[in-house]
């Protein structure tokens, strides 16, 4: 058994304030004895999008590496929500980054499902304008169990998670920027249905507040971490914080044991 946790924040254009931000959370987390922490989406920028291909590098570049670096020196398993990495002279990917304790990057994952989405009298917005879709299925091995990665809208569709589970997924990281709208209607809905389905822990790290992002506004957080069962063990609250639970890894083997799904799958 271990502590993870997972960090909310307000992100906004201001690259220096998320990074303070974030690395100040991250630091309460792991003071408080967590050994996996997830961040959110867009933790290292979020405002006008255009902006976001200017400010992309590799999963090596500078700003990149300073969780890299972070995750080293707690001696913590870190993941970076996901920031962008370039992709061609018109887009970016948005990618989500699994740094191990020795700071090393443990696998990285660029988001599939673009949210391109037009919802009468709500949010208006085309990720795809600025960012390329990735194409591969990430599952990461690790001491803490092996982690499916994805990120906020690759929530809607869980065959990305029927895949990682076959892959050996035992907890699946969703990093978000949910908007407020869909977030108080579906958030909890869907991230249970993805811990029921798959049986595995899921720990959602998500943006919360207004930002200086034209298209997305507003974010609506509650972050949580979610048992096999699908019972919600941890959420934060309306604010910047953290949330806090102890992942046991037997309750995942005792969940699927108890209600042997993959042995009654026919499709």
């Amino acid at each position: 058994m271990y502590l993870a946790a997972c960090v909310q924040i307000q992100g906004s254009s201001n690259i220096e304030r998320n990074l303070r931000v974030s690395a100040a959370l991250i630091r309460q987390a792991a003071a408080a004895g967590a050994q996996l922490v997830v961040t959110p989406e867009a933790t290292t920028y979020l405002g006008p999008h255009s902006r976001k291909i200017e400010l992309a590098e590799p999963t090596d570049g500078p700003t990149h590496r300073y969780f890299g670096e972070l995750a080293k020196e707690l001696g913590i398993h870190l993941l970076l929500g996901s920031g962008a990495e370039p992709a061609d002279d018109k887009r970016c990917y948005n990618t989500s980054m699994l740094f191990g304790p020795d700071g090393v990057l443990i696998a990285s994952y660029r988001k599939m499902h673009l949210f391109d989405v037009e919802v009468p009298g709500g949010v208006s917005f085309r990720e795809s304008d600025t960012c390329a879709p990735g194409d591969e299925v990430v599952v990461a091995e690790t001491p803490l169990g092996n982690i499916g990665m994805s990120i906020c809208y690759d929530l809607r569709f869980p065959e990305l998670f029927r895949a990682q589970n076959d892959a050996g997924a035992t907890l699946f990281t969703v990093p978000s920027a949910f908007t407020l709208m869909t977030g108080k209607d579906h958030w909890h809905a869907l991230l249970r249905a993805r811990a029921i389905e798959n049986q595995g822990y899921v720990l959602a790290a998500g943006q919360w507040g207004e930002h200086d992002d034209a298209g997305l506004r507003r974010s609506y957080g509650h972050s949580v971490i979610i048992d096999p069962w699908g019972t919600v063990i941890a959420e934060c609250s309306d604010g910047e914080g953290i949330c806090l639970a102890v992942i046991d890894p037997a309750k995942v083997a005792e969940t699927r044991k108890a209600i042997p799904l993959g042995l009654h799958r026919r499709v």
